[in-house]
């Protein structure tokens, strides 16, 4: 599917068919390719946990205002930053080592910068967490269309709740949610709306 019919198509699904599920395979597939997404020096700030199970789908559709579609959709992803990503323990730098072909210099030069860049407050450190994420939330939404899977994501969201019944590090944060499954053709969603355009939004300086 090209671009332009990716984007044109994809609608956030109100309503997903709960008879229909996710293979395995397929939903690795899907965010295998949309992990190919941009993150700061390759980083890669973030994971998933994949909320399948009906024990799992309750609790977060209590965290989640009660949203049906928390428990229709056959799959959602809690997607998670980590507010610490551009620490040593990071493997990342590790591979950059090799890929720089052992510039030790290069790389304890881009680890001061990553630090100072995203470590120097608090404010930073949750503003490179939720960036990252960001990224990576779009590119699974945008791939999910191209293999015929829709989502919906989410951020009405209880934060701090899923952080604690999900058992998040200290150092992670909920970023949303994004539900993936099958629009149910039984019902309807509303029309697209307008979206504001580049003479709208966009100032050139």
């Amino acid at each position: 599917m090209d671009t332009k019919t990716l984007f044109s198509e994809r609608r956030s699904a109100t309503f997903f068919n709960k008879d229909k599920q996710i293979e395995d395979q397929l939903l690795k597939d899907i965010i295998n390719l949309a992990l190919e997404a941009p993150s700061a020096f390759n980083l890669q700030p973030w994971r998933i946990i994949v909320v399948k199970s009906e024990e799992s789908k309750r609790k977060l559709f209590n965290l989640s205002n009660q949203q049906d579609k928390v428990l229709e959709a056959p799959a959602t992803l809690i997607i998670i930053g980590n507010k610490e990503g551009y620490a040593d323990s990071n493997p990342v730098w590790t591979e950059m080592l090799q890929s720089v072909g052992g510039d030790e210099k290069m790389v304890n030069g881009a680890k001061e910068a990553a630090a100072f860049l995203y470590g120097s407050s608090d404010e930073r450190k949750l503003k490179f967490a939720e960036s990252n994420a960001g990224l990576l939330s779009m590119a699974i939404m945008i791939t999910a269309k191209e293999y015929g899977v829709d989502s919906h994501p989410m951020s009405g969201i209880d934060f701090d709740g899923i952080h604690k019944e999900f058992s998040l590090k200290e150092e992670e944060s909920a970023v949303m949610t994004i539900g993936l499954g099958y629009y149910d053709t039984t019902k309807e969603l509303y029309p697209r709306r307008p979206r504001r355009l580049f003479d709208e939004i966009a100032t050139i300086v």
